[in-house]
């Protein structure tokens, strides 16, 4: 068997300590080959299967003399691959909240970046209580978390409107958090930085905004390069929980390293420093957030109070009633192996009788649900343990299956490759949008559209955004709003006047079929500032 390259076993989230190294067998009870296959052998294995169908014997004569070769039982049409070792079996709970969880970044997304921290929220919540224990939370961490009546609006808004995605996080915490705190304290970072995953994606691995932000820490892609998380056709590091949150704490820290101010520093994560280095100045030389908040882009003025109200609620849940999901044990175990041919989730699948949708929670950074093999990179496969064993002890028999696979025409291996060179779109559903619709504008089938965005059915909300590979791109026509307001144009014009107030995103809210990124590209825009005046392209023409 060929010699086996494995990570750390992780405990607590998949990700985190303890880390204990996999034990291995080098003998194989279903990778076998003809001459050594014998009806004791079989006898044994039966015990263990239990209610499982055992290998039909009858096959054996049929089987071709290969080295390695994988059984199909003729009763139930499933590869009965067998482990060595009896793995502990994993809490299925945390992969079912986790995939329940992936849409609520939609919601905290929505909030953030519209967020009104002076609008009046009604909450039955005593102000000097609330100013006591938001001094005793100042007392110990490193942010400013002072009382003012817009952190005590943001904090009376998450607890009415948004209880129960709060709720929710409560119980997703316990998987991630363990990781964060690990890497935030190897980097010397306040470990209450780990409410930022919340605020920036309701720790989805996946989530990904408007603007192309990707992750857990919502990296943009120039971003993420720096700090050397690959982008490719088929791998997305920004959506690997361990690479990007150890890229997020070195970024933080170089921010920091700067403005030698955790609440300047967060700012600076969400709207880039040079924004905040403009604030600075056009306040007359403030340092504080409070005092530089209104010199802000607007989706950063309610980022920080964001982090602040996240933070008050989670140290202060049982005070407000929530209560996340307990379990005695909360992790399971996982580990990591190094593939060496391109494989897919739907092989693994069936190979090591593991759901594509853990999978796809397991390994988040694979953007075409299939591992890709490159020369001098490392792609890793993440595994239960208990179907890790599965994997290693018939290592060789799967590498022979997949390539027989590959190699036929009945091949995926064609269909990702297409997929990969013409890239991902981001689509948001619109009223009167229904799957079918979609499908045919972007030439994909239905079940396509499902099995890219894991929808278990063909219902779709407004304002959802679902990753498509087009096989045509349509062309959108622009249609503005019948009754323009003040400081739009007219219904016909393809150009819109920037007013005081404006941004990308409320423009582009405007106008259906005009996305934020149509805006730059059409009016050769790099950053988020525009000045009242400026007239924009709503087309990709030349008036």
């Amino acid at each position: 068997m060929k010699k086996l390259h494995t990570r750390s076993l992780i405990l607590v989230g998949f990700f985190v300590l303890p880390m204990i190294s996999l034990g291995q067998q080098k003998d194989s009870t279903t990778v076998v080959k003809k001459e050594e296959l014998s009806l004791t052998e079989v006898e044994n294995d039966t015990a263990t299967l239990q209610a499982e169908q055992v290998i039909d014997l009858s096959s054996v004569d049929s089987i071709p003399d290969n080295d390695f070769i994988l059984v199909k039982s003729d009763q139930t049409q499933k590869y009965h691959l067998k482990d060595h070792s009896q793995a502990a079996k994993y809490d299925s709970l945390w992969l079912k909240e986790l995939i329940a969880n992936a849409p609520l970044f939609e919601a905290i997304y929505e909030d953030v970046t519209t967020l009104e921290p002076d609008s009046t929220y009604v909450l039955d919540l005593n102000t000097d209580t609330l100013k006591l224990r938001l001094e005793k939370l100042n007392q110990k961490t490193p942010f400013n978390v002072a009382y003012n009546p817009s952190l005590e609006n943001v904090i009376k808004s998450f607890l009415t409107r948004r209880r129960g995605l709060m709720q929710r996080m409560l119980t997703a915490s316990q998987f991630y958090f363990p990781l964060f705190e690990q890497q935030m304290d190897n980097h010397n970072i306040p470990l209450e930085m780990k409410y930022l995953s919340i605020v920036e994606s309701a720790l989805n691995p996946k989530a990904r905004s408007r603007v192309g932000a990707t992750g857990l820490w919502q990296f943009m892609y120039g971003t993420g390069k720096m700090y050397n998380l690959d982008v490719t056709s088929y791998v997305d590091e920004r959506s690997d929980p361990i690479k990007s949150t150890e890229a997020a704490c070195k970024y933080l820290s170089k921010l920091y390293e700067i403005f030698q101010d955790w609440d300047l520093a967060l700012a600076a994560y969400n709207s880039g420093p040079g924004n905040v280095n403009k604030a600075i100045r056009r306040s007359g030389g403030y340092k504080n957030y409070w005092n530089l908040r209104s010199y802000l882009p607007r989706e950063t003025a309610g980022y920080v109070p964001a982090f602040l109200a996240t933070m008050y609620i989670f140290e202060y849940a049982e005070e407000h009633g929530l209560k996340g999901q307990r379990v005695d044990r909360t992790y399971f175990e996982t580990d990591t192996i190094h593939v060496k041919s391109l494989i897919t989730f739907d092989q693994i699948s069936e190979l090591v009788g593991i759901g594509k949708e853990e999978l796809k929670i397991l390994n988040p950074s694979y953007k075409l649900n299939a591992i890709p093999y490159v020369d001098g990179k490392d792609y890793t496969l993440r595994l239960p343990v208990s179907h890790m064993g599965k994997f290693v002890a018939n290592e060789a028999a799967i590498y022979a299956h997949v390539e027989k696979e590959l190699n036929s025409k009945e091949s995926p291996l064609q269909e990702l490759v297409k997929q990969a060179e013409e890239g991902e779109i981001t689509y948001k559903v619109r009223s009167g949008d229904y799957l079918g619709k979609i499908a045919d504008r972007y030439g994909v089938g239905v079940s396509q559209i499902k099995r890219w965005n894991g929808l278990r059915s063909n219902n779709l909300r407004i304002g959802q955004r679902l990753t498509i590979y087009p096989r045509k791109r349509p062309v959108a026509a622009v249609k503005p709003k019948d009754t323009p307001s003040k400081g739009t144009v007219s219904s016909n014009s393809k150009v819109h006047e920037v007013r005081s107030g404006d941004s990308l995103w409320t423009i582009s809210r405007k106008y259906p079929g005009v996305s934020i990124e149509n805006l730059r590209e059409w009016n050769g825009i790099s950053g988020n500032n525009l000045k009242p005046g400026t007239k924009l392209k709503l087309c990709d023409c030349s008036s």
